[in-house]
C-alpha cells in the first residue's frame, strides 16, 4: 500500500522519462487524472489515457521529448506538499516556478489547476508539486 500516492506518481513518471520509455502506466484516481490534464494542457506529455480496466483503473501517458536532442521535455518533477507537511499557500503568495518558466499544480477548493490559474481566480490552496 502506498502512503503517498501523488509521490508514487510523480516518481513513476520521473523514472520512465530517466530511462527513455514512451509510455508510462499508473494506476488511476480522481486527483490523478486531474494532474495528467494538466500536464497535457501545458504541454509536458504527448497524450494520454484513461481505461477503466478492474476495480480501480489505469492511466497510460505518452511521455515527450525533443525531437532533436531526445531530451525529455520534462526537466523535473518535484513533490511539495507531502502527508507528513502540507504546504498551502493563500492566492497572493502562490510560489512562482523557474520564474515564470514551470508550473505549479495546487489543489484548490475550485478543482486541481496550475498556480497562474488560481491567482486568476483568486483562490490559494495546497501546492501539490513543480514541473519544470
Amino acid at each position: 500500500m502506498f502512503t503517498d500516492p501523488i509521490a508514487d506518481y510523480l516518481t513513476r513518471i520521473r523514472n520512465a522519462n530517466s530511462a527513455g520509455h514512451r509510455v508510462v502506466e499508473i494506476p488511476a484516481s480522481n486527483l490523478k487524472k486531474e494532474i495528467t490534464k494538466i500536464l497535457f494542457d501545458q504541454g509536458y506529455i504527448l497524450s494520454y489515457k484513461f481505461e477503466d480496466t478492474g476495480a480501480q483503473g489505469t492511466i497510460k501517458i505518452a511521455l515527450k521529448y525533443d525531437k532533436i536532442t531526445k531530451e525529455p521535455v520534462i526537466r523535473k518533477i518535484q513533490r511539495v506538499s507531502t502527508p507528513g507537511l502540507r504546504k498551502y499557500s493563500g492566492s497572493g503568495e502562490l510560489p512562482r516556478v523557474l520564474n515564470g518558466l514551470g508550473i505549479a499544480i495546487v489543489s484548490t477548493s475550485h478543482g486541481v489547476m496550475t498556480g497562474k490559474q488560481a491567482q486568476r481566480d483568486n483562490v490559494g490552496g495546497e501546492v501539490l508539486c513543480y514541473v519544470y
